[in-house]
């Protein structure tokens, strides 16, 4: 029985054409800035987004952290939401290893921060209180997208009170084809932004952060204090490159897919929030224990939690939603 998995879209597998590009990939010494793929892929999205300079890092976790330190000093502080990846799915690396303390602020239902409240949440400029330096947006948020309205307000905030202003851009391009603009049109807004390529890009490893060439000569000195210098890394960012090249495209099937698995699990009487992008949150209570359990005894792999969330990926085939759909009705039967 094949299996379909939800429970990410982390899990994808490289496709063949991302491991001939891997296969083919020049490689030299990373460290010593001499990997040719490394070289051409941080090239390629620093002019794509709009960045001086970029940095390829093994994961998502480490590229926000280097951000968050390049921009921070010890003792200062950054602006987050209490459901942000930064603050609470990462291991708390900013206060850590960066002495950093984040101020989390509760977020809106649309995945965006109050820009009031993050206003009142700045700091005095006085030694009693941390130095708020920076606030970090999320995009997409639990699969919502940021407007570039609201971005343009952030940005105007940002500058008004002298704070820099960060994109967890783990899933940016599902906010662009959503959005239907380049990706361009969302990064202008920030100082600095992390976009991960083994999300729903497909890559098997690996994430780039992008800025000013100040912020990436500290950032490439944090990681190597961090331990993220690679040597041949080329043959990991040669599917980068490729996932960017061929794999942007087509987020909008997975986007389709989640919208037609939405809608089939409404009609089963589940109450399912709206869906933007590729994610699937669908209330299912205490029964979320059994229902994983049902569902992995017929190939289909879920997590357990009362609010389930469901991720649509490019292994995830439009035949497959039936399938799913079917295993949920027979469920609730």
């Amino acid at each position: 029985m094949a299996i379909i998995d939800l429970r990410s879209d982390t899990v994808t597998q490289p496709t063949p054409g991302m491991r001939e590009a891997m296969l083919a990939a020049e490689l030299g010494d990373d460290v010593y800035g001499e990997d040719p793929t490394v070289n051409r892929l941080e090239r390629y999205l620093a002019a794509e987004l709009g960045f001086a300079r970029a940095l390829f890092v093994p994961t998502g976790t480490m590229s926000n952290l280097l951000g968050l330190m390049a921009h921070c000093e010890r003792g200062d502080e950054y602006i987050v939401g209490q459901q942000a990846h930064t603050y609470k799915y990462e291991g708390g690396g900013a206060a850590v290893l960066g002495s950093i303390q984040p101020q989390p602020i509760e977020g809106e239902a649309d995945g965006s921060l109050d820009l009031a409240k993050v206003e009142a949440t700045i700091k005095q400029d006085d030694f009693h209180f941390a130095r708020t330096r920076l606030l970090a947006l999320e995009n997409t948020m639990q699969g919502k997208v940021l407007s570039l309205s609201y971005l343009a307000a952030a940005r105007e905030l940002t500058r008004r009170r002298g704070l820099a202003l960060h994109l967890d851009g783990a899933r940016l391009y599902n906010a662009a084809v959503k959005l239907g603009v380049p990706a361009q049109e969302i990064t202008q807004y920030f100082d600095s932004v992390s976009v991960c390529l083994s999300k729903g890009l497909g890559a098997p490893i690996g994430s780039v952060l992008c800025g000013s060439d100040e912020l990436i000569g500290r950032a490439r000195r944090w990681r190597k204090m961090v331990g993220g210098g690679m040597r041949q890394a080329g043959i990991v960012a040669a599917a980068g490159l490729y996932a960017l090249e061929h794999q942007v495209a087509r987020l909008a099937e997975d986007h389709s897919n989640a919208d037609r698995l939405a809608a089939g699990l409404r009609s089963l009487g589940y109450s399912v929030e709206p869906v933007q992008t590729n994610m699937v949150y669908a209330q299912v209570g205490e029964q979320a224990g059994a229902l994983k359990a049902f569902c992995a005894d017929r190939g289909v792999k879920l997590t357990a939690a009362p609010r389930l969330r469901m991720v649509t990926h490019l292994d995830v085939r439009a035949e497959d939603i039936g399938r799913i759909l079917e295993t949920f009705a027979a469920f609730r039967r």
